[in-house]
């Protein structure tokens, strides 16, 4: 199949099956360049619900500049990696002193957490740029497609994926029908053809074959491995960690401190940790409220006891440790183990 005729096919199947996403009706680089951080290993499900609350409170770059970093992190709590959140407001920051959001792939790449696909799904979807956005799902498709099996997360299977990628968007009309009937840059929608494509038929399990329009072409699908593509070399070793917290209250105070860098949850508020360290003298009259409580992240088990220490004194803690009103600890952004340890067992 030629570049051109997987083109017409894959933007006819879009034109028809493309989802309507409220960030595809504009745009806007702010609003896309919002919805491509928060979708990064995040499901459209809960994203969109993210992306519209962060437009409602910052509708500009400029709003989201002015918040404080404590407030972007509260609103990002429950996504997860939250060095997103963080690189985000740095980058808003970023934009705002250069006086305008960048329309170059190579400016656009210079924002904080901002990579090679990102850089190309703003360029793309914002200013017409024609620059493949590979991703998981474009990975997944062309290894099918074409039966590659080579590892996708090494640098010769990322240059090898993206030279394809850029060979077939370069071979998209200069216009096209979006899914809304609305004529489009090619190259725009042709990035997004592949996000859906990969998403909704081209899928990790049970990919709808029969019903696909590349059914004829797809090289994996002929010699029946279309399972066991895309490869991709297991390279990060699983690490399981015991933490305890214990919730101190105190005349309707609890204290918490903000994590440090260079570890898990930089940034957000915890109670008292102890991992790998004795518990203190004042633990003693502790209790217990939940134990191995399991919380998984990309390369961490978390294992979690959770006590609580409801007492008319308050304990020593070190000087990083502020008391805050019970009331207001929804007020602070919180890992999610600890905000689902606080809701469940409190």
């Amino acid at each position: 199949m030629s570049p051109a005729a997987f083109c017409a096919t894959l933007l006819r199947w879009y034109e028809a099956n493309g989802r309507d996403l409220p960030w595809r009706h504009t745009r806007d680089p702010y609003a896309i360049w919002l919805s491509e951080v928060i979708l990064q290993q995040t499901r459209i499900s809960q994203g969109t619900a993210y992306w519209q609350r962060f437009m409602q409170a910052w509708p500009t770059v400029e709003a989201l500049a002015a918040a404080t970093e404590d407030e972007v992190l509260k609103m990002w709590q429950g996504l997860g990696y939250y060095s997103r959140a963080r690189n985000l407001h740095t980058a808003a920051r970023q934009i705002v002193a250069l006086g305008q959001f960048p329309r170059t792939l190579e400016e656009i790449r210079r924002l904080k957490g901002v990579g090679d696909y990102t850089a190309a799904a703003i360029a793309s979807l914002a200013f017409g740029v024609t620059a493949a956005a590979v991703d998981g799902n474009v990975y997944r498709v062309l290894s099918r497609l074409y039966a590659i099996d080579t590892p996708i997360n090494t640098t010769e299977g990322k240059h090898l994926f993206t030279r394809l990628a850029d060979e077939l968007i370069h071979a998209a009309p200069q216009t096209a029908l979006s899914p809304q009937g609305d004529e489009a840059c090619g190259a725009s929608l042709f990035n997004q053809a592949m996000m859906d494509f990969g998403a909704t038929q081209c899928t990790p399990l049970s990919p709808s074959c029969l019903l696909c329009p590349f059914v004829e072409d797809c090289e994996a699908h002929r010699r029946g491995i279309v399972n066991q593509l895309p490869v991709k070399l297991k390279k990060t070793k699983i690490t399981t960690r015991h933490l305890i917290y214990i919730y101190v209250r105190c005349h309707g105070y609890t204290a918490i401190h903000r994590r440090g860098s260079g570890d898990i949850w930089q940034g957000l508020w915890e109670p008292p940790l102890f991992e790998d360290t004795p518990l203190p003298q004042w633990s003693g009259h502790l209790k217990l409220l939940a134990t191995g409580v399991k919380h998984v992240l990309t390369h961490r088990i978390l294992l979690a006891d959770f006590y609580l220490l409801d007492t008319d004194q308050r304990p020593p803690l070190p000087d990083d440790y502020v008391w805050v009103p019970e009331s207001r600890l929804a007020d602070f952004a919180v890992p999610r183990l600890v905000e689902k340890l606080v809701e469940t067992y409190l």
